[in-house]
């Protein structure tokens, strides 16, 4: 029986991320969960595809757009089921034990992660706890919480969508009743955050998801998310 999940890692000049969050995939290939890792790049200038050919993953290249290089990883996986993660995500031991637990139990369903920042302080747990807060209550899990999807449900809910920014929102949204919390956690760069503020980070982001959830064009939004900083 082949492993059931095909990991997918939208990458873009992934390189200095990369190796921690591939090695910490290794406790799913013993436990055999993992079917294939395939990163889909959007154009990587440095050694991001070097770095996958070493670790044997599946290295794909596309325009760069996070969801639309995600919808091209799962044209490309072969499992019945997806691990969406950000090249810049480390999944903590015991991750492998509570994706078979879902498999298990919640077959039809969606799930993520318990998010945490590589940071101490107050803001940082401030800004994890209200993502965690809002995946659990609202069922709005973000891209740096890990997304496993099955196949099934990703099909019946019209694929991956392939927007260049909020591809996370939408299809959050999509499967709005068929998302569930993993009982591990998720560790993501704090370094966006640490380079604009903490507040100004947070506050950015969510003006950016209120316009998108108001019905903003989401490639306007990412020409203003990737636009200079004022400081």
């Amino acid at each position: 029986m082949r492993a059931p999940v095909s990991v997918i890692l939208p990458t873009l000049n992934a390189a200095p991320t990369l190796p921690a969050t591939l090695g910490a995939l290794g406790e799913g290939l013993s436990a055999g969960l993992i079917r294939e890792v395939i990163l889909s790049d959007g154009g990587s200038g440095d050694a991001t595809g070097t770095i996958a050919e070493q670790a044997g993953a599946t290295f794909i290249k596309g325009p760069a757009g996070r969801g639309g290089q995600i919808a091209r990883g799962v044209a490309a996986a072969g499992g019945d089921w997806f691990l969406v993660l950000h090249a810049d995500s480390l999944l903590q031991p015991g991750w492998s034990r509570a994706v078979l637990d879902h498999l298990g139990t919640a077959p039809d369903c969606a799930g993520h992660f318990r998010l945490s920042f590589d940071a101490d302080g107050a803001a940082p747990r401030l800004v994890a706890g209200w993502a965690n807060l809002r995946a659990r209550a609202l069922g709005l899990p973000f891209g740096d919480q890990g997304l496993l999807l099955p196949r099934a449900l990703l099909d019946r809910v019209g694929g991956y969508p392939e927007i260049p920014l909020m591809e996370d929102v939408s299809i959050a949204r999509a499967l709005r009743g068929h998302l569930r919390p993993l009982e591990a956690m998720i560790v993501t760069s704090a370094a966006r955050y640490r380079e604009e503020g903490w507040m100004r980070r947070g506050g950015r982001n969510l003006a950016l998801q209120a316009r998108y959830l108001a019905g903003a064009d989401p490639a306007r939004l990412a020409r203003a998310y990737r636009a200079p900083k004022s400081r």
